[in-house]
């Protein structure tokens, strides 16, 4: 819904642009006269000059609603949101311009305010931009309004200033991220197109938590670009790219002779195995020894001729016989 261009210096040229429109309407002013374009421009830099010193006075909003939505969007409801976003974006007590456009196909309001407010205070435009996307589809939702199309429907053509560096760094990730292989990569891919990679660490630490973008004289957080696109979700898209491709790799490379044989040793080494202890016997002693034939006590005489021993036992017999008579 809400595109908030850089803070600028002078009223003069951004009064112009929203008055002298053709077709333009001014809805509302606060704080300002309208009967003639100068009026207004001189009222502006009368409350400016409460703070001198404030180079870039000039808030510049536009707000913009499908071509969906345009039945619905009378000039009553435009400015009832309009006046419900400056409130939630804490832009209030001070001089405010909203002027209707009709030179597109889709609503939309131009709204011009000073940020120096009616007590000569001012009004900070630190992350703008972040409460701006949170504000915006809050109230789309709220009023059933349609959300913005997708980034790969946006009209680059037309985008100016922050909104088409912006699309320009959100493009040049999306067609770098798939090659890359780390972060540095990464990295280095994006400072050939003139893109600065830059990281957020925490305090008094080496641990990122962040990472933003920068183009020219424009820097967004990866997350203000895209939700895909902060520090954790591009470390994960790539961490898990490359695991993917690691392991489609291993599954088309078939498997060499040395790795098959070390898959085998590995598998060999955690296998436990578990023998059966036999019991011990009377007749065997299962203590190991090397010699076997001692372990079972067999005793070999040396050989001796069996003649002789029958011959001896011969001549015992015949001693022993009485001779008859």
């Amino acid at each position: 819904m809400g595109k908030i261009p850089k803070s600028g210096k002078i009223f003069k040229g951004c009064v112009e642009y929203c008055m002298l429109k053709k077709d333009a309407v001014v809805l509302d002013a606060t704080g300002l006269r309208t009967g003639e374009v100068k009026h207004t421009i001189a009222d502006f830099n009368m409350q400016r000059k409460m703070r001198p010193g404030l180079g870039q006075a000039v808030g510049h909003i536009a707000l913009n609603w499908s071509p969906e939505d345009s039945p619905k969007l009378t000039d009553e409801l435009m400015i009832s949101i309009a006046k419900e976003y400056l409130k939630k974006m804490k832009i209030s007590d001070t001089q405010v311009l909203m002027v209707r456009h009709h030179d597109t196909n889709h609503p939309h309001l131009h709204i011009v305010f000073n940020r120096v407010n009616n007590e000569g205070k001012t009004i900070s435009d630190a992350n703008q931009r972040w409460s701006n996307v949170k504000v915006s589809k809050a109230l789309t939702l709220k009023y059933g309004f349609h959300m913005a199309e997708g980034k790969d429907r946006v009209n680059r053509q037309r985008l100016k200033g922050a909104d088409k560096a912006k699309y320009q760094i959100h493009d040049q990730i999306k067609a770098i991220l798939p090659k890359v292989k780390t972060m540095d990569d990464l990295q280095k891919q994006l400072a050939m197109q003139g893109i600065k990679m830059l990281y957020k660490y925490k305090s008094g630490t080496q641990e990122v938590q962040g990472v933003s973008f920068s183009k020219g004289e424009h820097r967004f957080k990866g997350s203000e670009i895209d939700r895909s696109l902060s520090y954790g979700k591009i470390s994960k898209t790539i961490s898990d790219r490359v695991q993917k491709q690691e392991k489609q790799e291993k599954m088309v490379q078939p498997k060499s002779l040395a790795d098959e044989l070390r898959d085998v040793l590995k598998q060999s080494g955690n296998e436990t195995h578990y023998l059966k202890k036999e019991p011990k016997t009377q007749y065997l002693d299962h203590e190991p020894k090397n010699n076997y034939l001692g372990a079972l006590e067999i005793d070999i005489s040396e050989d001796v001729d069996d003649e002789a021993i029958y011959g001896r036992n011969r001549r015992r017999q015949d001693k022993g016989q009485t001779p008859s008579r």
